[in-house]
């Protein structure tokens, strides 16, 4: 071999070599460009998905928003907001104002015990009852049951206010009444189960329709808003001419024998 084509051959070589070099530069930069560009995806989708998770943590609840919606009155109602729920005899000269929340065991335990009581002093004229609704439970336990039981309560206000009374019956007896831990008034299903027993409402299209969509649900928290700013801390609670019944023990009235001595000592003041 001549040593000008060694030389040749010397000099193909490196520039080969300087080839290769050059193609395998350009292929790691575009790995790093796209290893770059995942990244950043990577980072904006993190950033996309921690930006979604804020937003959804700071939107409103449902019951949040209803306090914005249009105020829908029921029927059967008085006063500015239609808080004003009173049921029995025109006739009756008294009224005893009523404080319950939907949830609550001891309403549901003075119902079971003295409510067919209530239920005849109504039908005789003894007094009206100003029923006044509450949702503490709810913000106690993180429910919605109560609000949603008094949304449904103002659909069965709207009907009448005897379905409205048989209604409140229904809710708080043996049968229906959940435990307090049990949030089972949550559901529209199970409010329009327990309806069903009530003549007026059951298999009530326009009824139905008005739990399902929500219809008196500001009604509800504008109802639960008038319990907050009276005052009264418990329920049940009984109050007739701003003075609260007590029974033989200091505490509301739980027997059949301790809220009629109650009620007729009210009645007689």
């Amino acid at each position: 071999m001549s040593q000008r084509n060694s030389k040749a051959a010397k000099t193909a070589a490196r520039e080969r070599l300087r080839e290769e070099r050059e193609r395998q530069a350009k292929r790691d930069k575009v790995k790093r460009q796209v290893i770059v560009a995942c990244s950043a995806v990577g980072v904006l989708a993190i950033a996309g998905g921690i930006g979604y998770a804020v937003v959804q943590n700071n939107k409103p609840t449902y019951w949040e928003a209803a306090k914005n919606d249009k105020l829908v009155k029921p029927a059967n109602t008085t006063g500015t907001n239609g808080t004003t729920v009173v049921v029995g005899k025109s006739t009756a000269k008294k009224t005893l104002v009523e404080y319950e929340d939907p949830r609550c065991p001891i309403c549901a335990q003075f119902e079971q015990t003295v409510g067919a009581t209530v239920k005849k002093d109504l039908d005789a004229g003894k007094y009206k009852i100003q029923y006044i609704g509450a949702t503490f439970i709810d913000n106690n336990g993180a429910g919605e049951g109560s609000k949603n039981a008094l949304s449904a309560l103002g659909a069965a206000l709207n009907v009448s206010p005897e379905a409205f009374f048989e209604y409140k019956s229904a809710l708080y007896s043996t049968k229906y009444h959940p435990e307090e831990t049990d949030d089972k008034f949550k559901s529209d299903a199970y409010l329009i189960k327990v309806a069903n027993t009530v003549s007026a409402l059951k298999n009530n299209t326009a009824f139905q329709k008005a739990v399902k969509d929500g219809t008196y649900d500001k009604w509800a928290l504008t109802m639960s808003e008038k319990f907050n700013k009276s005052g009264v801390t418990g329920t049940p609670t009984f109050k007739m001419d701003g003075k609260t019944l007590t029974g033989s023990d200091g505490n509301a009235p739980m027997t059949v024998a301790d809220f009629t001595t109650a009620v007729d000592a009210a009645l007689k003041a």
